[in-house]
């Protein structure tokens, strides 16, 4: 029996969010919004909580980065557990990624099974993880 889950997906690429939407909902989330930019995801984010939210770091307008710090800033995404996503990987990136309150980070392309794993690890109470 799967709680409710409300996550957010923000990439610039259509074939991407449709990816990591399905992998979520197969996997018993409720609600996935999708933004197709920062400007939107910002947005998205001051309206509504959410428990969950996947980050492309390379967007157009506002990259992932900086979506993150104006989450740490926010009151009501807190709790969000946040997964950074990009085609490149640098460890600059997710350096300053983890630096601002990203809990993972995946590299472009990854199988539905690795997205799947690393969601319910990051929504697992803390004491099943620790037993």
């Amino acid at each position: 029996n799967l709680v409710a889950f409300h996550a957010l997906i923000v990439d610039d690429s259509s074939a991407s969010r449709a990816f990591v939407r399905a992998s979520l909902e197969d996997a018993g989330f409720a609600t996935v919004q999708e933004a197709e930019t920062g400007f939107e995801a910002l947005r998205v984010l001051t309206s509504n909580a959410f428990d969950f939210v996947i980050v492309d770091v390379n967007m157009p307008d506002i990259n992932g980065l900086e979506l993150l710090a104006f989450m740490n800033k926010s009151p009501r995404q807190q709790a969000a557990r946040k997964i950074l996503i990009s085609t490149e990987i640098d460890g600059r990136d997710s350096k300053r990624g983890l630096e601002l309150g990203a809990h993972a980070y995946l590299s472009k392309p990854f199988a539905v099974e690795e997205l799947r794993m690393l969601v319910s690890e990051l929504l697992a109470p803390a004491e099943e993880v620790s037993g």
